[in-house]
């Protein structure tokens, strides 16, 4: 191989283990059928002029697990905050009792979960775009250096080893649906 290229393979898997993290979020943001606090991580509320994380207005605990309790700190955000849940699209009414908002889970219906694995699914196709975003990065740099005098042999090594870290990132990405699925799927 020459000296003069070195591809930094340790970024490009840096960069799709990002988007890995990056599902994992958004995989714990579907809900199951049971009561998990991060299913509230993506719900912003209108709060003091910003938005806000639920988490930053209230203390979220899960004391069954078919219930998620928010005991909002400050009583004039309680609307806001019952608000926020309401259109996030979680499907979730909250109750309120005082400061305290309970959200009951519901069952999940075999529709619901049905439809719930098509959106994991699309959150794991972004994830796989996001990897072959990296990958054509880096196939792009091999390119860029062939035309600067990279030999034709260390190309191929490169584009090899390119193509090896994203077919692994992507299989991660395959085994994480699956098991998401399954969870889902799961009565």
């Amino acid at each position: 191989m020459s000296d003069d290229f070195e591809l930094d393979i340790g970024d490009l898997e840096r960069r799709m283990d990002g988007a890995i993290a990056s599902l994992r979020t958004e995989f714990a943001s579907l809900r199951t059928g049971r009561a998990s606090a991060s299913m509230l991580e993506p719900v912003m509320v209108d709060a003091y002029g910003q938005r806000t994380p639920i988490n930053q207005v209230g203390t979220v605990n899960v004391p069954e697990s078919r219930m998620v309790t928010i005991n909002v700190w400050d009583k004039s955000l309680v609307g806001k905050v019952e608000k926020a849940i309401r259109e996030s699209g979680l499907g979730i009414n909250p109750q309120l009792n005082g400061t305290i908002i309970m959200l009951p889970i519901p069952e999940l219906n075999e529709e619901r979960r049905r439809d719930l694995t098509k959106v994991a699914g699309q959150y794991a196709e972004s994830a796989r775009v996001a990897i072959r975003n990296i990958r054509r990065d880096g196939m792009d740099q091999i390119r860029k250096a062939k035309s600067a005098n990279l030999s034709e042999d260390d190309q191929k090594f490169w584009e090899a080893e390119v193509q090896d870290l994203t077919d692994r990132m992507i299989g991660a990405v395959d085994s994480q649906l699956e098991t998401k699925q399954a969870e889902i799927m799961q009565v």
